[in-house]
């Protein structure tokens, strides 16, 4: 068997991608549906934006939980030992095992944001929820990417820690916490927001949004507009990776 092949059979094997999986789907379903159902075709230009933000924000913490445990419960249990051994250089198998888990989490990230989109014509086929722009088109299929991105950055911390407790509150405190609470700092927030990883990829699916006070976010406000903006996230999660793959090989499994 090639080694695409058994990392994932190895993914498939476990309930945690499973249940990732259902959990990322119930709560995008769950909250665009109360949003379509709750929210006026007057109160804003576009709602495309709005009703794929719920699978931006809840299902790409899933599947970074999920991307975190591929790599961490091989350690926990120990059948990373036999992954190395027979793949003495490591660098493929980590590889095989990225692109098993990344590609898994663009599909689910595609389904989600469609998904999305689609559950909202259906509750409110009357309300503004078009297909017209780049930015809407972002907004709907660039979730896939977004998804496969978070998931490359969630592997690099779990092969970084190797511990998945620790692995995931990192992830957690670091996305939630700290990139919402460094754009608020007076004087210097403004300056460093478009550079944190996430809130880049979130330019990325919003830009040009008609949001329902602040009016559009504009392209000219992001330094490296929508695609610089997922292309700098792409840098930092693919650069995270390859030190986490150092570190992989360097150490003891």
């Amino acid at each position: 068997m090639t080694l695409l092949t058994v990392e994932r059979i190895k993914l498939f094997s476990t309930r945690s991608p499973w249940w990732c999986m259902i959990l990322a789907t119930v709560l995008t379903v769950g909250f665009t549906s109360l949003i379509a159902a709750t929210t006026s075709s007057n109160d804003v230009a576009d709602l495309t934006p709005d009703v794929t933000q719920f699978a931006y924000n809840f299902g790409l913490v899933v599947m970074m939980v999920m991307a975190t445990l591929a790599v961490t419960t091989e350690y926990r249990f120990g059948t990373i030992r036999s992954t190395f051994l027979a793949v003495p250089t490591r660098t493929p198998a980590l590889v095989a095992k990225l692109v098993v888990v990344a590609t898994l989490a663009a599909v689910v990230g595609e389904l989600t944001g469609v998904g999305s989109w689609g559950i909202a014509r259906l509750i409110q086929p009357d309300a503004p929820l078009g297909l017209n722009t780049a930015q809407e088109y972002r907004s709907v299929f660039g979730i896939g990417l977004v998804y496969l991105l978070a998931a490359v950055f969630a592997m690099a911390i779990g092969l970084i820690v190797r511990q998945s407790a620790g692995a995931i509150v990192i992830e957690l405190i670091y996305v939630l916490l700290v990139e919402n609470l460094l754009p608020v700092i007076p004087r210097v927030g403004d300056h460093i927001q478009h550079w944190l990883p996430f809130i880049a990829s979130n330019n990325f699916v919003v830009a040009g949004a008609p949001h329902h006070t602040d009016g559009p976010q504009v392209i000219d406000d992001m330094p490296l507009g929508p695609w610089g903006s997922l292309l700098y996230f792409a840098a930092v999660c693919f650069g995270l990776f390859l030190i986490g793959t150092i570190l992989a090989r360097r150490r003891d499994a």
